[in-house]
């Protein structure tokens, strides 16, 4: 693969939309912050603001997820904003475009242009950005999903790739710059420590937790038409669970990364519906845009298998679901226990050590173990060793700072390829669009009652940590 070049100019369209209101323009504030956005950045929206209407807005938008706003980082980054409005559909809009970016760069440069729109509006745009000649020079940026099954999949990259060939074609999936899924990499990576036991031999299972103690709220009609599997576990989960399986690369090149991605993937079973439980909580049906009779699933846990040589036999359990106890984003990888058990705990058997990988609410790796003689009569309990990474580095990125700088520079770490978002629809296509109604639970509960004992019969581990 060439080199990618870096942009002369981001044109985000979507500018005045709810994605760049809370994720990304605080993402480019931080840049900006961090002396890593030096590019015009020119919105594109359906809009009748103007330039110091959008600079505004954009204040309003950072101050509100910025806790320590600072009007001179603001400054310099109001300095780069402009605006280009009008309906997408339309030609004009584009001609305009082309205008601001020739002026934005001084005549000419590459550019890199950035969707925050609805899928509906990926082929649209592309197909006039190539009428006005601005896929010449320049990249395009795609936000998930990538299509809504592998068919679709196929058939939106066949239209994309007709005005930006694969090179210049980047697929969003925000967990990719999310720096604990980056830590989660580095510690399987970078440390001999964990290589050894990495593997069918030590580890007993792991699990993926997704979970969230909200609602769908006022997204009834956008959730009703997606549901759980679509919306997270297709994208986000999958690429979790890719860090975890994945065998390492052979360099730190994104492409290699992306081989053993794909590798590891060929070698997953489909989801099996038999594996699997879906679930909707108490009072969705009564969310407006929701159908009055919908079987969308808005809990979802299954087993995963990967059947090669490092995996065989180990189930990869994978759970999320919306209106649950707590919200949480955890890996815990759970070892296999010793064969002589010296250290029993209150049912006399021994603690497994665990590995956890937190990444919400905050960023962290605890290992828990047992590290000392209990009393006498008392029985054995782990101590969890953790690290916050927030302590040991400061203030922790937000991933759409990591997913804007790889769309300036082309970077493709932090997305996914062609291949990938093919497997990752091939695994999850016996479980979508799923016919049979979903499994009851109350809102503020672990999910249905027939997924407590999907792991086995101890269950899901805890995903609050013990105190230290």
């Amino acid at each position: 693969m060439k080199t990618p070049k870096r942009a002369d100019a981001l044109a985000l369209f979507g500018i005045t939309g709810d994605l760049c209101q809370k994720m990304i323009f605080p993402a480019l504030y931080r840049l900006t912050e961090r002396g890593l956005l030096d590019v015009p950045v020119v919105g594109a929206a359906y809009s009748d603001w103007d330039d110091e209407g959008l600079r505004s807005h954009a204040r309003t938008w950072i101050q509100a997820a910025v806790p320590d706003f600072d009007e001179r980082v603001f400054a310099r980054l109001a300095e780069r904003l402009s605006l280009v409005t009008g309906d997408f559909k339309d030609g004009a809009t584009y001609s305009r475009l082309h205008d601001r970016l020739r002026e934005a760069t001084r005549g000419g440069g590459f550019v890199s242009h950035y969707l925050a729109v609805p899928p509906s509006l990926f082929t649209r745009v592309a197909e006039s950005l190539a009428a006005e000649g601005l896929n010449e020079n320049a990249r395009l940026v795609v936000e998930k999903p990538f299509g809504h099954d592998l068919a679709s999949a196929d058939a939106l990259n066949a239209e994309l790739t007709r005005f930006f060939d694969e090179d210049h074609l980047l697929r969003v999936d925000h967990f990719l710059g999310d720096v604990a899924v980056e830590g989660m990499k580095a510690a399987r990576f970078a440390n001999e420590l964990l290589a050894p036991l990495w593997n069918r031999d030590h580890i007993a299972n792991v699990q993926i937790d997704l979970l969230e103690d909200f609602d769908v709220a006022d997204r009834g009609s956008f959730y009703d038409a997606v549901g759980c599997v679509k919306d997270v576990v297709q994208n986000h989960m999958l690429q979790v669970f890719m860090f975890l399986a994945m065998e390492p690369p052979a360099s730190s090149d994104p492409e290699a990364e992306q081989e053993e991605k794909h590798r590891v993937l060929q070698a997953t079973r489909e989801m099996d519906p038999a594996d699997t439980v879906r679930g909707q909580y108490r009072g969705y049906l009564d969310v407006e845009g929701v159908k009055p009779d919908s079987r969308t699933e808005t809990y979802f846990a299954t087993r995963v298998w990967v059947d090669n040589w490092r995996w065989q036999g180990v189930p990869f359990l994978l759970r999320s679901g919306k209106a649950l106890r707590t919200t949480s984003t955890e890996v815990v990888v759970e070892m296999k226990t010793p064969p002589v058990t010296l250290y029993p705990d209150r049912e006399g058997r021994p603690a497994p050590n665990l590995i956890r990988f937190h990444m919400v609410p905050e960023a962290a790796m605890t290992v828990e173990m047992v590290v000392k003689q209990p009393e006498s009569g008392e029985p054995s309990e782990p101590v969890p060793l953790r690290v916050d990474f927030a302590d040991v580095y400061g203030r922790v990125e937000m991933p759409y700072e990591n997913i804007i700088e790889g769309a300036i520079t082309g970077d493709q770490t932090y997305f996914a390829s062609l291949p990938v978002v093919e497997e990752c629809w091939r695994i999850v296509e016996p479980v979508l669009n799923a016919t049979d109604v979903p499994l009851p639970y109350e809102p503020g509960s672990w999910g249905p009652d027939a997924a407590a004992t999907l792991p086995g019969p101890d269950g899901w581990h805890d995903v609050t940590p013990r105190e230290r």
